[in-house]
């Protein structure tokens, strides 16, 4: 395997790769101390976190794993993706790695497999301690999906097999600019790591398969939301505000949705990705949730 992004090279090299039912999964780890999964979006991999790991894995043991479909990871491409899968996956790195307890920081569509998690508590290898959501599509009826994203993923299969072949550098960066912050948007060196992510082992074909999961969401809504009321583990929401998708309205629908639960608004111009564009913000950000669990768990005591 080799990348033309140097960056790529040495993150991919330092990982390793676990047999999940017969396909190849990428994960890594780093550090020690308290675990700490960094879970990433759609429809990229784990590297979109590279910006934040030397400064969290200063106390904690970081693990990183790319979802089946995407990154460094197999991408079959007749294969029914699913949320119980990657779940699956999560505790299958876990089970791998004799993980008995951990916190999840996750980003995009993993916001969606921990809620898959929450609902799914006896299927769980490890104990999950504390969980915060950032920028992800937690409540359908206030995502707002970009058009490459229905036109992939809402049309027919093969349309969207059809524009998953054809999609273009230039269709993929413009979509990109629309979910980062106006004056945070990627250089040129992540555009081209974006661009070879997506394309390793083909992955740009499988795009729009992976896309439907957005849209699959509607089915497991009102299971996920129950078991995010019912469930003890704490969680909280971090949020790029410039996001269109999933920025202010996610956040404020999840405080209507669970009042007693913090919202960490970023700086106004935030969007998407905050872990590319204020990665410091981000881990402060991460580091204060975790202080103010300690201030309620000291205060109930």
């Amino acid at each position: 395997m080799s990348f033309s992004n140097l960056e790529l090279n040495e993150f991919e090299a330092q990982g390793q790769y676990l047999n999940f039912q017969g396909y190849s999964i990428f994960y890594r780890t780093i550090g020690e101390g308290e675990n700490l999964f960094l879970l990433h979006g759609y429809p990229f991999n784990s590297f979109d976190w590279s910006l934040v790991i030397s400064k969290l894995s200063k106390n904690r043991k970081i693990i990183l794993l790319d979802f089946l479909g995407m990154g460094f990871s197999d991408k079959p491409k007749h294969h029914k993706y699913s949320f119980e899968e990657y779940a699956e996956i999560v505790n299958a790195v876990a089970k791998h790695l004799n993980i008995l307890e951990a916190d999840i920081l996750a980003h995009d569509l993993a916001v969606s497999v921990v809620q898959e998690m929450f609902a799914s508590p006896k299927k769980n290898v490890f104990i999950i301690r504390s969980v915060a959501f950032m920028n992800g599509g937690l409540f359908t009826d206030v995502y707002k999906p970009r058009l490459i994203q229905r036109l992939l993923s809402q049309t027919p299969n093969v349309i969207g097999k059809f524009l998953s072949k054809i999609l273009s550098r230039k269709s993929v960066e413009s979509s990109l600019s629309r979910v980062f912050g106006p004056n945070t948007q990627p250089d040129s060196n992540w555009l081209g790591i974006f661009w070879e992510v997506l394309n390793f082992k083909d992955g740009r074909s499988i795009a729009y398969l992976i896309g439907r999961l957005v849209f699959d969401k509607i089915h497991y809504q009102k299971r996920w939301i129950e078991a995010m009321s019912d469930t003890k583990i704490p969680f909280c929401y971090i949020c790029g505000p410039a996001d269109p998708n999933s920025g202010r309205q996610m956040a404020n629908r999840f405080s209507e949705s669970y009042p007693t639960k913090p919202v960490y608004f970023l700086s106004e111009l935030i969007g998407h990705w905050p872990q590319i564009e204020s990665p410091e913000e981000v881990c402060a950000t991460y580091y204060q949730f975790n202080k103010d669990l300690e201030h309620s768990n000291e205060t109930r005591k």
